[in-house]
């Protein structure tokens, strides 16, 4: 009877992980499917606890207390500026917490372990592991810990595949011969040092993509753990974890225009060395201050904002959200434009955005705004680099050639905010940036913001 309950409460908490996910993909209903996901857990959880399994709660409770301690001063304590890192933290958290479950399985039940379960097993760990690294590496990367740029050398590729390949031959013939728990150790390290060196070649411009793609690879391992375990719940809550980040993974590389293979393996984003000099060098560009922006915005009449990671950086949006505020009392009609990978996570402009409580009806995704450029009187850049760079629909040798970028170019007027010449993430310098139309305003995008606010009041009265 009491396993006929756990089983029916693990089908409601499947169908409310389904509902929530298919809630947060729209603004609107964002904060009802993360409600209905953390319903669903929780009756995951008080299932699983009353499991007859579990003969001692001593260091469930503990474990209980020490992951709620840590997992609230996180959610206090971080900004939602740095939600990537926390997100990237997440995903370490959660492979490793396959993976050591993975491990103590595997000793306990060998050498009894089916050639299935093995399998199983193999694909948690591996995963689980790689993925723990791999995503304390990205979030070194985020923090500014370790370079943004790519950290590759000669034979690269070829190491790291070697790597995987024996980690997978070990997995292969433990499932044959599971009784050689001497591999294990080996497979353990192997798994974590893959994890290193997958993302250390990987440079900023592609964070969004990896992130997602950890977050597919801490679901798979979860998913894995739950055929070892005979968890359907896990097998359910992992399965929707791992589809979403690889379709979201998916939708990344297409909104850059790039393959997994290069993101994986192409090293995007390298620098070359003293670019931004010469570009300041060679090519002029229009500097401008607030009060002369101010005074082009208060005679426009639309006027699209682009936020990039610079706004993120910042922590600029509530001052922007002002200065929206500001131009559309005057009459003004102003759009958000976002691009697919803006920022350092998918979304991450829209959580920005929803902290600074913009309306989701000025919100815009780069298919359904672009169009709207060329009747736009201005376009307002804060922070933004690569997903700007018109070089990418007309430099054919660019490395960003082919990319759907924001068409900032074709409105009348362009403002760019930002704290210098240095280039995106791609290492290129911007074509945008040196058009006749537009005008660069060089400083923190929240100090910027706040002058362009204070600025336009005092725009025709003479003050």
């Amino acid at each position: 009877m009491r396993n006929n309950a756990i089983d029916l409460a693990y089908v409601v908490a499947a169908g409310l992980f389904i509902v929530g996910l298919k809630g947060i993909c729209h603004p609107t209903t964002a904060r009802r499917g993360v409600r209905y996901g953390e319903a669903g857990m929780l009756v995951a959880v008080v299932a699983t606890l009353v499991s007859r399994q579990i003969v001692s709660y001593q260091w469930i409770v503990l474990a209980l207390v020490v992951g709620s301690g840590i997992g609230a001063a996180m959610a206090h304590f971080m900004p939602m500026t740095a939600m990537p890192q926390r997100i990237a933290l997440s995903h370490a958290f959660g492979a490793l917490a396959a993976a050591l479950v993975g491990t103590s399985e595997f000793y306990l039940r060998t050498p009894n372990l089916g050639h299935f379960t093995m399998g199983a097993l193999g694909v948690e760990v591996l995963l689980g592991f790689l993925t723990f690294t791999g995503s304390l590496m990205a979030f070194a990367k985020l923090q500014g810990v370790l370079p943004g740029r790519p950290i590759t050398y000669r034979g690269q590729n070829v190491v790291n595949l070697s790597v995987l390949a024996v980690a997978l031959a070990i997995v292969a013939y433990l499932i044959v011969a599971p009784g050689h728990t001497e591999l294990f150790p080996l497979l353990t390290a192997l798994s974590l040092a893959f994890g290193v060196m997958l993302i250390v070649p990987i440079g900023g411009a592609d964070m969004p993509t990896v992130i997602s793609l950890l977050n597919s690879y801490a679901g798979l391992s979860g998913a894995a753990m739950g055929f070892v375990l005979n968890n359907k719940v896990l097998i359910v809550a992992g399965a929707l974890d791992g589809s979403s980040g690889l379709l979201l993974s998916v939708i990344m590389c297409r909104a850059m225009n790039r393959s997994f293979t290069n993101v994986i393996f192409g090293a995007f984003g390298k620098l070359e060395e003293g670019s931004a000099e010469r570009a300041d060098e060679e090519r002029v560009v229009h500097r401008g201050s607030a009060e002369e922006a101010a005074m082009i915005l208060e005679t426009a009449r639309s006027v699209i904002i682009v936020p990039g990671y610079g706004l993120a950086v910042a922590q600029a949006q509530h001052k922007v959200r002002e200065l929206a505020d500001a131009l559309a009392k005057r009459g003004v009609d102003v759009k958000y434009a976002i691009h697919p990978v803006a920022g350092r996570m998918p979304g991450h402009m829209n959580v920005l955005l929803a902290e600074a409580d913009v309306p989701y009806d000025q919100i815009f995704d780069m298919d359904s705004v672009n169009s709207e450029f060329s009747q736009a009187d201005v376009a307002l850049v804060i922070g933004a680099n690569d997903v700007t760079n018109p070089a990418a629909r007309t430099v054919k040798d660019s490395p960003i050639y082919g990319m759907p970028v924001l068409d900032v170019d074709k409105a009348a007027s362009v403002m760019v905010v930002k704290r210098s010449m240095s280039p995106g993430f791609a290492g290129i310098e911007n074509e945008l940036y040196y058009l006749d139309k537009t005008m660069m305003l060089f400083g923190d995008a929240k100090t910027v913001a706040s002058d362009l606010v204070n600025e336009l009041p005092k725009v025709g009265t003479g003050v």
